[in-house]
């Protein structure tokens, strides 16, 4: 069965989520390549500089960080994205909700930024570390996932699908509980790190212990140089674009659910026979409190 291609990479993503490691001089260049990306791709490095009020060494290393070989390579990526005009970087991937939106623009922003969200998370998600962090996760004596929030209802829905199928993990919002259990990790045990931002303590400090007791740690975050990122053997990105007064919002769940989903599922297939036995038993266990459809 062939494999359906995914969607090609969003620059805008990348941009997005290199936001916050940039210098200030990198982040100029950043934010005139979102506010204007058609007019970035027909100007010179010199001309760029000079509308951001930084320099060409400035210029080529906001290029470099985004992994790109030079600003010639910017423009390139630009024009391959010129279908995708400077208005619909702004608004049509759904991240402004205007006080005069009516209730149906309001759904059809929300909807564009879920969409979107999904699909830049799809296309950038590097599939090797993913493989990985599957393999660690199937060969684990023990799980400990930790995330605070919004984060913290798909870690537990992590729990709750790995039990399913005869995997146990624990789920931890509470930084003291959390601190205590990964203290007890060590070689062969796995700790999953959730946080949209990749900055928030409650979930950075036990990870960081896990690790120093020698288990393996997943990160999964927003931000590719974020603290939690830098922290982590292994990281997965999402790629997930925030709605006004929805920071961190659903948009962001469901790019880290589709990562999460990708994970259980990865792990259900490296022992088929002994998912389907596991979910088939649970299945019935609950099946008698389901009210048949007349």
């Amino acid at each position: 069965m062939s494999a359906t291609a995914s969607p090609p990479p969003s620059l805008e993503a990348r941009i997005r989520g290199l936001l916050p490691a940039l210098s200030p001089a990198q982040a100029l260049v950043a934010q005139e390549v979102l506010r204007d990306p058609a007019g970035v791709a027909s100007s010179t490095i010199g001309e760029l500089a000079t509308r951001c009020g930084t320099s060409l060494p400035s210029v080529t290393r906001f290029c470099l960080a985004l992994g790109l070989a030079g600003y010639a390579e910017l423009r390139l990526a630009l024009a391959a994205e010129s279908g995708r005009s400077s208005t619909s970087w702004e608004r049509g991937t759904g991240a402004e909700v205007g006080p005069d939106d009516s209730l149906d623009e309001v759904l059809q922003t929300l909807l564009r930024a879920d969409t979107r969200a999904l699909e830049d998370t799809v296309a950038e998600l590097d599939v090797r570390a993913l493989g990985e962090a599957v393999r660690e996760l199937s060969d684990a004596r023990r799980i400990d996932l930790y995330a605070v929030g919004g984060s913290a209802s798909v870690a537990e829905d992590l729990r709750l699908r790995l039990h399913r199928i005869g995997r146990g993990a624990n789920c931890w919002s509470d930084v003291h509980t959390a601190l205590a259990s990964s203290a007890l990790l060590g070689a062969g045990d796995v700790a999953v790190g959730i946080s949209h931002t990749g900055e928030t303590n409650e979930v950075l400090e036990p990870l960081g212990r896990a690790r120093r007791q020698g288990a393996k740690t997943v990160a999964i975050t927003n931000y590719p140089r974020s603290p939690l990122a830098r922290a982590a053997d292994i990281v997965l990105v999402t790629a997930a674009r925030d709605v006004t007064f929805r920071t961190g919002g659903l948009a962001g769940r469901h790019a880290q659910m589709i990562v999460l989903d990708a994970l259980y599922l990865g792990v259900a297939q490296r022992d088929y026979p002994l998912a389907t036995q596991a979910f088939d038993l649970t299945a019935d266990a609950v099946a008698g409190h389901r009210t048949p459809h007349r």
